[in-house]
């Protein structure tokens, strides 16, 4: 249970609490448990003031506060730091009300009037009859967790998550409302919609509804429709070297390593699944390691992959998933300059080679593997977005997915005089079971043994909703040894989370930064590349690393004496 926002979280500061555990969160990141909001904040403004060494990035939850490290090593040493800090710093929560008019006409609001008594009016009136503090962000940018007076409206999350949730949203799940600010995927019951813009880059404040702020729900028959925003009239650039998108084949995304250190803003890292192939395919060209490439998909039902032109004489390469790719080009047959049609050749993976102007290249669906990566020496010139170039599918930050027509300017990203040699690549996911190393989750304790066996024991299949945000995955369920709902808490890419039906979710780089179902396992940071390259239809099986399944069940990898004590 979350306490309320006010005096409970004053004596939580008074008292000088500190990190009650540690677990570890993969091989690069821990979770410091503490007893509650207060102490959460109070974590977050420490680490944020007085970073610790090895430390990335800082993302506080209910009561939780998940620290990213620079390396396994970091992690190990900042685990051991954080049981000696006094929680002392002071928090700063008001940050003033913020009104969001809704329409109570949500999916489950008779639902959630079963779950509390309340009816379908006592829900409604229960909503707007209190003032709701921000506790902090998560899930998605502008998604605030907003903790309420009372706990009249406590309600678990959804057995199943919904794979799409409308934008504006506004839902309840454990003691927490939200309002979901663009269509994503959510386990939260809607109870109504809003048309109030909760994220927007265009503001000083991105976040309407930020952490500290207090939030006043009001009943509307109908919710304003405010105009979009135009876009002044400005005359693009001509772009006179770079590429012309001719068809974006199934997906293609503008990516690079990712944008790291906002996730305290709800945002989270994005950037290329499959990072090496990305890497190889900037080296080829001569681009430093996180130039901006792009990132495609196909598949063979699907007619036609990623194809471009040239605009100018270009050096291009293609790594990741192996596929033809095969270049088109019109020549004369004679002095007298008739064209004599079009003339194709094909060119290697992973090999840089000249696309001269007006040549065309498509990248055909791939033999194994599910991504290709195409890199433009010198990068693909976007304007960066919280000082990345990536695509977010979850948040929607960066550019738009491309577009038939769409020009890409090459950039200034080369940093070397001369091109690469051919490299190899590695063996790529195909038609058979894809084994990848895990090692236990933050929460392997809420299984037993036998689910820990049955998660590594079966054959899973990845289905066709998964996406860059995750993997869902389809065998026998896995069942839990504990019961209720799991406070929100941070989590990281490579994160196996299983919620109420049991059917394991595979987070990937466009996850969502907290999430409220058990964590069993983690998938180990260097086998996230081939994770990313098991296409839809294709099989995992999970493998724990040697001598850490005895782990899974044992107490917190770190606890203070005090815990010891009482064990």
């Amino acid at each position: 249970m979350i306490e309320t926002v006010g005096e409970t979280l004053a004596e939580q500061q008074a008292a000088g609490s500190k990190v009650r555990s540690v677990r570890a969160v993969g091989t690069r990141a821990v979770l410091a448990e503490l007893a509650g909001t207060g102490d959460v904040l109070a974590l977050q403004a420490l680490l944020l003031e007085q970073p610790l060494p090895g430390q990335l990035d800082v993302l506080a939850a209910a009561q939780t506060v998940l620290v990213t490290a620079d390396s396994p090593v970091s992690a190990r040493r900042i685990a051991a730091l954080l049981l000696q800090l006094d929680l002392t710093a002071p928090v700063d929560r008001d940050g003033g009300l913020v009104v969001i008019d809704t329409v109570y006409d949500g999916e489950d609001l008779a639902e959630v009037g079963e779950l509390t008594g309340l009816g379908t009016e006592g829900v409604i009136a229960a909503h707007t009859g209190q003032v709701w503090t921000v506790a902090f962000a998560g899930f998605a940018p502008g998604f605030g967790y907003m903790v309420g007076e009372n706990q009249a409206l406590e309600v678990p999350r959804r057995s199943s998550p919904r794979t799409a949730v409308p934008a504006g949203s506004v839902a309840l799940a454990g003691n927490y409302s939200a309002v979901y600010p663009r269509r994503s995927p959510g386990g939260w019951q809607l109870i109504g919609r809003t048309g109030a813009k909760m994220w927007d880059l265009d503001r000083e404040q991105p976040a309407l509804a930020a952490p500290g702020q207090q939030v006043q729900f009001r009943a509307v028959r109908a919710t304003v429709t405010l105009a979009a925003k135009q876009p002044a009239h400005t005359t693009a650039p001509e772009v006179t070297s770079g590429l012309k998108i001719v068809s974006p084949g199934l997906q293609s995304l503008i990516q690079d390593l990712g944008r790291f250190g906002h996730s305290g803003l709800g945002v989270s890292a994005a950037g290329a699944l499959d990072r090496a192939s990305l890497r190889r395919a900037n080296r080829l060209v001569g681009n430093a390691p996180g130039a901006a490439g792009i990132e495609t998909v196909a598949v063979e039902t699907v007619a036609g992959g990623l194809t471009v032109q040239a605009v100018g004489d270009q050096v291009l390469a293609v790594t990741g998933a192996p596929a033809e790719l095969t270049i088109e080009t019109r020549f004369c047959a004679d002095p007298s300059g008739d064209d004599s049609g079009p003339a194709w050749r094909t060119v290697p993976m992973a090999t840089p080679f000249a696309l001269l102007d007006g040549e065309t290249l498509a990248i055909g669906a791939p033999h194994s593997g599910f991504r290709s990566y195409l890199a433009v020496r010198g990068g693909v010139d976007t304007p960066p977005v919280l000082g990345s170039r990536s695509t977010d599918t979850m948040s929607g930050i960066g550019p738009a997915p491309l577009a038939a027509g769409q020009h890409l300017a090459a950039g200034g990203d080369a940093e070397s005089g001369v091109v690469g040699h051919p490299e190899l690549q590695p063996d790529f996911p195909g038609a058979g079971v894809t084994v990848l190393d895990v090692v236990p989750g933050p929460r392997a304790d809420w299984f037993d043994a036998d689910a820990l066996t049955s998660f590594c024991s079966q054959d899973w299949d990845v289905k066709p909703q998964s996406n860059r945000v995750g993997m869902r995955l389809q065998g026998t369920p896995l069942q839990r040894t504990r019961q209720g709902e799991l406070a929100s808490e941070g989590t990281v890419a490579g994160a196996v989370q299983v919620p109420p039906e049991g059917l394991p979710v595979l987070f990937l780089a466009d996850h969502p930064i907290t999430g409220g179902y058990p964590v069993i396992a983690v998938v180990v940071d260097s086998q996230l590349d081939r994770a990313a390259q098991v296409p839809i239809g294709g099989k995992i099986r999970f493998r724990w690393v040697p001598d850490e399944i005895t782990a899974a069940t044992a107490a917190p990898e770190h606890t203070t004496p005090e815990q010891e004590a009482s064990n």
